[in-house]
């Protein structure tokens, strides 16, 4: 798969999660989990952080869009335009897996160097009363202005 995207060549969704799973506990979580979303091709990491929720889900889609943009279906290709996406899908739902990693490293590098604390580096993704998360009730009461058009001069 094409080397110029990064997470192409990642080849275990299952040791970024050991990985995860490791740094959260070492910050002190004392749940951590995901869940493979095969219809929607999301993977969701939920953890708990002296009992509060956070969960965050990450789509292969977007991966697989941006891979498939630098790496189009060429006729050349022992496999067909159908088969190159689904293979980019695939490979999508491991590299997810590894940005989460690297993700959940870099937030957990911030509190543990006294950075920031576990609350503003998670805040956007804890769980509130209602079972959404806070990104998700500021989308729907559009506290935030909305963001504006780049200049694409």
């Amino acid at each position: 798969m094409g080397s110029q995207v990064p997470y192409a060549s990642a080849t275990s969704g299952a040791a970024a999660r050991d990985e995860i799973t490791k740094l959260l506990r070492r910050m002190g979580c004392e749940s951590v989990g995901f869940m493979d979303n095969f219809e929607k091709k999301t993977v969701l990491l939920a953890f708990k952080h002296r009992g509060r929720a956070i969960q965050f889900e990450a789509s292969a889609k977007g991966w697989a869009a941006w891979f498939l943009k630098e790496t189009p279906y060429s006729h050349r290709m022992r496999k067909t335009k159908a088969q190159h996406e689904a293979a980019a899908l695939e490979q999508g739902l491991i590299a997810v897996n590894s940005i989460l990693r690297d993700w959940v490293k870099g937030q957990v590098t911030a509190v543990e160097c006294g950075l920031m604390p576990v609350e503003a580096v998670f805040l956007a993704h804890m769980v509130t009363n209602d079972g959404r998360t806070v990104i998700q009730r500021l989308d729907e009461t559009k506290l935030l202005p909305p963001p504006k058009e780049e200049d694409r001069g």
